[in-house]
């Protein structure tokens, strides 16, 4: 079997992909890359859990026509043959049985004997499963539409609210040249919270960039973490604030100064065991949102 798959633009820049959450665009990816030489996946389940993909993007793709599922659980990708075309020397025919239920027809995969919907959807036969019938694409898109309004109301989109924190601890690393992880549950519901609130991944760099600007290579750089960063009682007034200018080092030492009383009262008032002040430890708690 081929090592290496291509995509073709014909299918992947159409409304009708795009149009699809990501988190079924990338399941859509993985299958083709791990599909045998004729398009067909054998365990797609598996690739579900790589991914951490759920049903309903595999459902999504079947209604939207973009793979042909089995009641034996093996699914083909429709348009595999735009997609890719494997070289006699390198070719190894399925040996699914799957293979002999469709046939192709302008380089498009249609189930043997199986008529189409108007929408471009198959109609249910006993070859495909029965799950991934028209009832349930409209059930489908119908959910998808409700998550949409409600997420354009809340000016957070779906993707925000469960991607977007890998991408602001990454930037932070970058900017920080650490290693914050973003599997971290505190930080996960840090910045999920702030997100929630309306503010936007725009509005985290925003932050970490000033106070990047700010704090590095004085003593407060060993503040430039999430739990500092994207607390709820600094994070607001860290956007908001402005930039401060070169600081003469009398006032960065009151600067830091105020920022260590800060500290010390935060955790004395928390009930928070307090930290030497000479280790210069401020106590910040993320978990009031």
């Amino acid at each position: 079997m081929a090592e290496r798959r291509m995509m073709s633009k014909k299918i992947i820049d159409t409304d009708n992909f795009l149009d699809m959450p990501q988190s079924t665009q990338c399941l859509y990816f993985h299958l083709l890359l791990r599909a045998d030489d004729d398009g067909f996946i054998q365990s797609p389940k598996s690739i579900m859990r790589i991914t951490g993909c759920k049903d309903d993007d595999l459902k999504l793709l079947n209604a939207k026509g973009f793979v042909i599922g089995f009641e034996t659980g093996v699914i083909v990708i429709r348009h595999w043959r735009i997609h890719n075309y494997v070289q006699s020397d390198r070719y190894s025919k399925s040996e699914l049985p799957e293979a002999k239920c469709v046939e192709l027809k302008n380089k498009v995969y249609e189930v043997v004997g199986r008529p189409m919907n108007p929408d471009n959807t198959y109609m249910d036969t006993k070859c495909i499963q029965n799950g991934y019938n028209l009832d349930t694409q409209i059930r489908i898109d119908k959910i998808r539409e409700e998550e949409n309004r409600i997420e354009t109301l809340c000016h957070v989109s779906h993707y925000d609210v469960d991607k977007s924190h890998i991408e602001i601890i990454e930037y932070l690393n970058i900017k920080t040249g650490s290693k914050f992880k973003a599997t971290t549950k505190p930080y996960i519901q840090a910045i999920r919270s702030r997100l929630k609130e309306g503010y936007t991944v725009n509005d985290f760099k925003t932050v970490i960039d000033k106070k990047c600007r700010e704090w590095k290579g004085t003593k407060l750089e060993k503040y430039l973490t999430p739990k500092t960063l994207f607390a709820p009682s600094h994070f607001d007034t860290y956007l908001n604030s402005n930039e401060m200018a070169a600081m003469t080092d009398t006032e960065r030492k009151v600067a830091e100064l105020n920022a260590l009383i800060d500290a010390v009262e935060r955790g004395t008032d928390e009930g928070t065991e307090r930290k030497d002040i000479d280790g210069y430890e401020p106590i910040i708690d993320i978990s009031e949102y």
